[in-house]
């Protein structure tokens, strides 16, 4: 069984079948009002969401705790920063990201932190995500196989 997990090439080729293409992942841009990225959130049922810029380039990740740090007051929520802030004001520039050609190695450890990573392209253009649980399914099906 491990040896299988050893075998690079055909590792490579379910890690990339198990991508989420860029078109399904709910996203934000950079210049969105953080209201726009908290209904985003709300309405796809994720907790945190990559931020692109318009050429869909990966710049960061927004999630509820960021948007609701950044309203919280003294004694209680601002609201009106929801739209006074946009979304590269709050969110958080340490992304964990992969490339599609990178090993199932190195996504496994990545995934230990991390719900999902961002999967970029050498100009740091973003394609999809890779979860965690689709990570684990495959190591489950290789270890009971």
């Amino acid at each position: 069984m491990v040896q299988h997990l050893k075998n690079k090439t055909l590792m490579e080729e379910e890690l990339s079948s198990l991508i989420i293409p860029m078109e399904k992942v709910a996203h934000v841009q950079l210049k969105n009002p953080l209201e726009h990225a908290l209904l985003v959130l709300i309405k796809s049922g994720y907790t945190v969401i990559p931020v692109l810029d318009p050429s869909l380039k990966l710049h960061g990740m927004i999630s509820h705790s960021l948007i609701l740090d950044s309203i919280l007051g003294v004694e209680q929520f601002e609201m009106e920063r929801l739209s006074n802030q946009i979304v590269s004001d709050v969110m958080n520039t340490d992304v964990p990201v992969i490339k599609r050609e990178d090993t199932f190695s190195r996504a496994l450890n990545l995934s230990i932190n991390h719900p999902f990573l961002c999967v970029v392209n050498d100009k740091n253009e973003f394609l999809g995500i890779l979860t965690r649980r689709s990570i684990l399914a495959l190591v489950s099906r290789f270890l009971h196989s």
